[in-house]
């Protein structure tokens, strides 16, 4: 008879198909199964944040605060999680206080209870801000660091991080394990010494790339870890979590019992393996553990990010050059974490550095404002020589960057102006300008499903009419895939695909 059940958070509506399937899925698939999941006997359910956010407005003209909002009437017993990017809040990057504020209060008034905060820098003045707001607005506050492997990182390293998240008033201290690269034992010394030394409840969040997420989980719940990220198997492995049926059937009759009923598990899964083929074209493409992601500590969505890049430029077969280049460029701008933003930031400067043949040739404006400090302190100093190369002789900031801010709320009220029905649709706007008024139009125009459906039907006629203009001579094997790869982004924005 278990004595200390480990608790179960699970990812399958944010995080599993963020990883798998490109953040595609919509609420409506997420509705049906909802009541299911809420009695099956989790303690929390990550369903929010992240990549979520842009993604419903940007591809599936949804609105986000709606979601939660849905989901929560189906699900009234279960916690909800969120995934917030510290001063970033859900986007990529820093926003005013007030911004932050606002979400943070209307987010918990929507229905989220648990906010999961972690900066990309593990800076944590970028963290204070979004700490406070989360305590006041009556929320639990999950004070997280990016794990990551560097000679400038280390156990004791992260203990110490924790330990200043304890003193910011922090309920519990996050693993997040962005790349899955905590092996089984170092996750079983992690959390020893973080339940030892800390004292507050601890939660372990990893990703399957590796291949060792399952065996990390067990030993992390060795260890005395309170609570773990699973999600149901026909969302999980690869670069998603752990599936939790087999860490419920593992520890059954232990002391970490998880308490969890297989044959519900079982139901959710049958589900969303179903609802997973509807979204087939946004799969990863990743179907193996990639054990690169020790070598190079690139996360497994960067991996399919990078190859994009590279396939944009007409350098699909320098992959392996830019994989070599991401450390060595990671190690010049001091060793961040590679998750969002600073992974985008280091895979794209590495990508330009091979694609040029020259280090640094060309330089993006966000590596730029990244040594300037805006996005934080970096866990190391910056290459002298590289920053340099890249601002000259400016002198980077040393304050922490959302103190230059000027406030946003105001300007982006007046901004939208009525399109704008709430404070939600503001906050949408101050974040994501462009996405939010295109979504914000399309909702006052009032186009429904339907419309949208019809229109990328006809044009998908149109341009395969147009497609067999073309001579067999001058038509490869893959071109029809290749050809409609092009066309794709003009329709995804309506959730659909041309296949």
């Amino acid at each position: 008879m278990s004595t200390q059940p480990l608790k179960i958070c699970d990812t399958s509506l944010r995080d599993a198909h963020q990883s798998l399937l490109a953040t595609r899925m919509r609420t409506d698939d997420m509705l049906p199964i909802a009541a299911t999941i809420d009695n099956a006997g989790y303690a929390s359910v990550e369903m929010w944040g992240g990549a979520t956010f842009d993604t419903a407005m940007r591809f599936l003209n949804e609105n986000p605060w709606v979601r939660v909002r849905k989901l929560k009437e189906l699900m009234p017993r279960t916690p909800f999680m969120m995934l917030l990017r510290a001063q970033n809040v859900v986007g990529y990057k820093h926003y005013p206080d007030d911004v932050l504020e606002r979400f943070v209060y209307c987010a918990k008034a929507a229905g989220i209870d648990i906010f999961r905060i972690f900066d990309a820098l593990n800076d944590i003045r970028n963290m204070k801000a979004a700490i406070r707001f989360v305590k006041a607005a009556g929320g639990q506050a999950q004070g997280s660091f990016s794990y990551t492997i560097s000679p400038v990182h280390s156990i004791r390293d992260f203990v110490e991080l924790a330990l200043q998240l304890k003193d910011l008033g922090v309920d519990s201290i996050g693993i997040k394990d962005m790349a899955g690269m905590v092996s089984p034992y170092v996750a079983y010394e992690l959390v020893s010494e973080l339940k030892s030394r800390v004292g507050l409840p601890v939660q372990f969040h990893t990703h399957s790339t590796s291949g060792m997420a399952t065996a990390s989980v067990i030993k992390a719940s060795e260890a005395g870890v309170d609570i773990v990220d699973t999600a149901i198997s026909s969302l999980a492995g690869m670069t998603s979590q752990p599936a939790v049926e087999p860490v419920v059937a593992s520890l059954r009759g232990t002391l970490r019992d998880t308490g969890l009923d297989l044959s519900v598990l079982a139901q959710i899964s049958d589900y969303f393996a179903e609802i997973r083929k509807k979204y087939q074209s946004f799969e990863a493409g990743i179907r193996r553990v990639d054990v690169r992601v020790l070598q190079y500590q690139v996360p497994g969505g960067m991996l399919s990010n990078l190859m994009s890049q590279l396939r944009q430029q007409g350098a699909a077969d320098r992959y392996e050059e830019v994989l070599a280049e991401v450390p060595r460029v990671r190690e010049d701008l001091g060793f961040p974490p590679l998750v969002t933003p600073s992974s985008q930031i280091v895979g794209t400067q590495a990508t330009l550095n091979v694609v040029f043949g020259q280090r640094y040739k060309v330089v993006p404006e966000e590596v730029k404002q990244y040594v300037r400090g805006y996005y934080g302190k970096p866990p190391a100093p910056i290459n002298p020589e590289v920053q340099h190369l890249i601002i000259g002789d400016e002198e980077p900031i040393t304050c922490r960057p959302a103190d230059l801010l000027e406030p946003g709320m105001a300007k982006a009220k007046a901004e939208i102006g009525a399109l704008a029905h709430n404070e939600e649709d503001v906050l949408s706007y101050a974040m994501f300008p462009q996405v939010a008024r295109r979504f914000l139009d399309w909702r006052a125009h009032g186009y429904d499903e339907q419309m949208i459906r019809v229109a990328a039907i006809a044009a998908k006629v149109a341009l395969e009419a147009e497609f067999q203009q073309y001579q067999p001579a001058q038509v490869s094997d893959n071109s029809m895939s290749t050809w409609e790869q092009a066309w794709q982004p003009s329709l995804r924005w309506t959730g659909l695909s041309l296949s």
